[in-house]
């Protein structure tokens, strides 16, 4: 949709880094190049250039109809600013001084971000897909553009983790806060973000939704997308295989990422005398085709937002067994009609469910037809109109409103999650 002079408006969205194979990199390469699509003048910005680079081009269709650029080549500075907490860390002279270094870097890093902005025309927007990307914008000028802040995890996981104090400090001033899902939106409402609303991810990674699409036949596997990194819990898919692999010896339970938990991993199926059935399979630029082929779909996640994954086995009717670890997962699967809800981190009842899909290859039908249908809503025409009156209320400044009816939550509220003390300040959030 055109601004009020016919023209598509300059959207930026910035992202920690935007070649790493993760979930938010691939909703920031489908967003851009879906609003290039509807004639918007798109870049995508990384704080820094991720050392292991992908390719979202082929996942996607071709050449980029959007631009990507980089405010850091590398970033080995401090991850967050220093806040000593002691006066005797107060005194600390080489802390002191990494720490200038580091903001003399974030200082030229958002100059470079506010000479791109610099180029917007009347009605540009700036979306920030994480948190630690904000430090970067709160610092650029944004004179005549409208900022949207962005939580792609539950606020229970922000909550349980250093990011919830930075998302109240750096996301009270934007225009519009936005989590995955009303029950989020709501969350983070109460906690006193009077800016808070919700925007879902789009499902713009899979060619079709209908029925036709599904092969009939399909390969004795359990698949498994995510990132191989505490919080998609691969530990608890492996520990809850191990109770079924024994009495399906047939199937397989199929690992597409990579991650820096792979060789704990690895060993792990070794220990438990599994790895024989569970298959390694790296990075793949055909999801949807991985998905097609599979019979299963396992979400183990300790934590989530609006699980990409999730919604693509869905749509590649996929029945799913799922850790309730989210709002945003009890968005997608409604237990028992297109998949089934397993109280989270109970890998006890997770084998067991996986077991019965295992066994039943009439509830997987039912469940798998039924899926397609749950994720239609997310189709990518009718995320982009939210988007689209998004831009025209914020430019209009009127006050804070819901972007569209939120749908009514489902299920009960996930119980309390643990915080990851090694990965809390991870930068992929």
């Amino acid at each position: 949709m055109a601004d009020a002079r016919g023209r598509g408006r300059d959207v930026f969205i910035v992202c920690n880094n935007v070649e790493e194979l993760g979930g938010v990199q691939q909703w920031a390469h489908g967003l851009a190049r879906l609003m290039a699509g509807r004639g918007h003048r798109v870049t995508l910005v990384g704080i820094r250039r991720a050392p292991v680079a992908h390719d979202f081009g082929s996942p996607y269709g071709g050449t980029r109809p959007y631009r990507v650029a980089h405010l850091h080549e590398t970033w080995t500075l401090p991850a967050l600013p220093w806040r000593p907490r002691t006066l005797r860390a107060r005194a600390g002279v080489r802390a002191r001084l990494r720490d200038g270094r580091r903001t003399a870097a974030v200082q030229r890093g958002a100059e470079r971000l506010s000479e791109l902005f610099a180029g917007a025309r009347p009605g540009g927007v700036v979306i920030v897909a994480q948190v630690w990307a904000m430090e970067w914008v709160s610092l650029a000028r944004t004179r005549g553009l409208r900022v949207v802040g962005m939580c792609h995890e539950s606020y229970q996981a922000s909550r349980r983790s250093s990011r919830h104090a930075r998302v109240k400090e750096l996301y009270a001033g934007v225009d519009r806060m936005l989590a995955l899902t009303a029950e989020d939106a709501d969350a983070w409402a109460r906690d006193g973000m009077s800016n808070a609303d919700h925007m879902p991810n789009a499902l713009h990674v899979l060619p079709a939704l209908d029925s036709g699409s599904v092969p009939a036949e399909r390969e004795p596997v359990v698949a498994c997308v995510g990132r191989l990194a505490h919080e998609k819990g691969v530990d608890l898919a492996i520990e809850a295989w191990a109770e079924v692999a024994e009495r399906r010896p047939e199937w397989r339970l199929r690992l597409y990422g990579t991650g820096p938990r792979e060789d704990g991993l690895r060993a792990q199926a070794a220990r438990l005398g599994v790895a024989g059935s569970v298959e390694f399979a790296g990075v793949t630029a055909d999801v949807p085709g991985a998905l097609r082929r599979a019979s299963v779909f396992a979400l183990p996640s300790r934590q989530e937002g609006l699980p990409m994954a999730l919604l693509e086995a869905m749509a590649a009717g996929l029945p799913a067994v799922a850790f309730d670890c989210a709002p945003g997962v009890r968005e997608l699967v409604d237990d028992g009609r297109n998949g089934l809800l397993v109280r989270a981190g109970d890998t006890a009842a997770f084998a067991a469910e996986l077991d019965r899909l295992i066994g039943d290859p009439a509830l997987r039908g039912r469940l798998g037809a039924a899926a397609p249908d749950a994720v239609r809503r997310f189709d990518p025409e009718a995320v982009l109109d939210r988007w689209e009156w998004l831009f025209g209320l914020l430019h209009r400044g009127l006050p804070p409103l819901t972007v569209v009816p939120p749908p009514v939550p489902r299920g009960a509220g996930a119980p309390a999650l643990g915080m990851d003390p090694v990965r809390e300040d991870r930068l992929d959030l």
